[in-house]
């Protein structure tokens, strides 16, 4: 068999999914909704390979991408994952999988969203391949489940361009507002020292959970009328509300630990100050890490090249056209 080659987008959500009320099957203790972020992408091909006696995953080396580095509990928990989707799909022998992203990994940029996505929708792939393409194939509501097994998250980045997760699963959410442009501001690109597995088990400890999943409900359905009221300020203050809720779990959690740096906090008060002056700018959230996603409308182009100037004065940015590396003339 050649290569089988597919690829699946990351998300932000602007309702975070943070703590669990089932860790073996990732179900959330709050709904959340997403942005599906199409150019933020993970690649993943694999290969039957008869000489081979238990499965292999290896960084796609491809110029375009860039090598991911799996620490000993991450490659357990890919091919473990990979493990039950050959048990779905009734996959027999072994398997070569190679993978890669176009953007930095384990920095807080939802890595793990797009590479479980990616993973499941390949070996469906090569379930349908197998069968000759006479097997029925898997609805998309179906591959989110599934994905949600390895990764939580992953489960809403198989709808587009909004992806709305509660309890029951994940599905697709239609709201009047299809597009918006994207930037990243990547404030620490390296590896995080508590990973978002981890993460999920510390908040529980924070004095501040009580409640918290009560307040993401509200924030949630607050959130949802704003969108479909095509009210942005109204937007903005739910989503700044709603990431500093989720921050403020990790700053509480026994023991605490911060993503935030100093970086971090000097772009958020440059942009609380904008917003201020002008009560208009970008929709703000972060994700557990210390990089900050940053939405624009349409019709804020020319605001969005602004703050892409202004960024990539002191860091690497993220755009919609890919990665402007900081000048470091200045």
């Amino acid at each position: 068999m050649s290569w089988i080659e597919t690829s699946a987008p990351s998300n932000i959500a602007l309702i975070k999914y943070m703590g669990k009320s089932d860790v073996v099957n990732n179900r959330p203790t709050n709904a959340s909704i997403s942005l599906t972020l199409e150019n933020l992408r993970t690649f993943v091909r694999i290969q039957k390979k008869t000489d081979l006696q238990s499965d292999q995953w290896s960084t796609y080396l491809r110029q375009d991408l860039r090598p991911i580095e799996l620490s000993e509990v991450g490659l357990n928990k890919f091919l473990t994952f990979f493990a039950l989707l050959k048990k779905e799909f009734k996959l027999a022998g072994f398997y070569e999988i190679q993978s890669a992203n176009n953007f930095p990994s384990d920095c807080g940029l939802a890595s793990s969203a797009s590479s479980f996505a990616a993973l499941t929708k390949c070996a469906h792939d090569i379930y349908l391949a197998e069968s000759n393409m006479k097997a029925k194939p898997y609805t998309s509501k179906e591959l989110s489940k599934l994905s949600q097994k390895g990764s939580g998250s992953s489960c809403r980045s198989f709808f587009s361009p909004w992806g709305l997760w509660s309890d029951s699963g994940a599905e697709d959410i239609q709201l009047p507002i299809k597009k918006l442009l994207h930037m990243v501001v990547l404030c620490d690109e390296t590896v995080k020292s508590v990973s978002s597995s981890q993460a999920h088990k510390m908040v529980l400890t924070s004095e501040h959970f009580k409640g918290r999943p009560e307040r993401a409900t509200e924030r949630l359905q607050n959130l949802i009328g704003a969108i479909r009221e095509n009210n942005w300020q109204k937007m903005f203050h739910i989503c700044w509300n709603e990431f500093w809720d989720m921050h403020v779990l990790f700053h509480t959690s026994n023991p605490a630990f911060m993503y935030m740096n100093a970086g971090t906090m000097d772009i958020l008060n440059d942009l609380n100050l904008f917003w201020t002056t002008n009560n208009d700018g970008p929709i703000v959230t972060m994700d557990a890490g210390s990089n900050i996603h940053l939405l624009f409308r349409e019709n804020q182009f020319e605001l969005y090249k602004q703050f892409q100037n202004k960024f990539s004065a002191k860091h690497n940015v993220w755009t919609d056209n890919g990665l402007v590396f900081k000048n470091e003339s200045l």
